[in-house]
């Protein structure tokens, strides 16, 4: 009964609902077309061991043989791509890349899976960038992509890696066209439509609401004729 009380409500208020929800799509349009659309581009890495092996054979003045540091434990791979990522990762080099707090153009860096604590699982390094620029999204993927060879080789160096048995970082995926991402704008304006409606809701039962208030006060009597018949009486005393 209260559901058909409330669409009959809307029914008589119906202009003041339209007026309403004119204005949550005009609202809702604004807040799409003022949201600027950010552009995305994303290259996949994977970590492989040279063909010559993860130490080098020992020789005449060195006997012993010389094991990559990176590769001297299980799971060697996934280790150094959680290492790279969390290095790629890291205020000292997005600042050297020119990425800050306030910059457009951001990146992150991931191995595959959303959940950091799963970081050793796979080999992979991830590399996503997003700008207001398409062309300035696929860049820093670019420059991102360099600087992890970069800086898994100087890491190699430090441990004093053989050369030859330093790990390889692999493009399997090269940057990828950037693409539009209007998933945010198309939440926010959804959310701005179904506030809207509500409001359209609460702005129909409200007028319903004075209309009924100022209806009972020109059906009830002036205040003189209602007290005419005391004043009768009081004149027959």
């Amino acid at each position: 009964m209260d559901f058909w009380k409330a669409i009959s409500v809307l029914f008589r208020r119906w202009y003041v609902a339209l007026s309403a929800l004119l204005l949550t799509f005009i609202a809702a349009y604004g807040m799409y077309a003022t949201i600027p659309t950010q552009y995305s581009s994303t290259t996949l890495m994977v970590l492989t061991v040279p063909t010559s092996g993860s130490y080098r054979m020992p020789q005449p003045t060195v006997p012993n043989p010389l094991v990559n540091p990176l590769l001297n434990f299980d799971g060697g791979l996934n280790m150094t791509a959680s290492i790279m990522v969390q290095v790629l990762n890291g205020p000292e080099v997005a600042g050297q890349l020119g990425v800050h707090a306030e910059s457009t153009t951001t990146y992150r860096v991931h191995n595959g899976h959303p959940n950091p604590e799963l970081l050793i699982n796979a080999p992979f390094v991830v590399i996503e960038g997003t700008s207001l620029s398409p062309q300035e999204a696929k860049k820093i993927v670019q420059r991102v992509a360099e600087r992890a060879k970069i800086e898994l080789k100087r890491r190699q160096e430090r441990l004093g890696s053989p050369p030859e048995t330093f790990i390889n970082l692999t493009e399997m995926i090269a940057p990828t066209e950037p693409f539009a991402e209007r998933g945010g704008k198309t939440r926010t304006a959804a959310v701005v439509f179904a506030l809207g409606v509500m409001a359209a809701l609460a702005a129909s039962y409200a007028a319903e609401s004075i209309m009924l208030g100022l209806r009972r006060r020109k059906e009830q009597p002036p205040l003189s004729e209602a007290a005419t018949p005391s004043e009768e009486a009081v004149l027959q005393r």
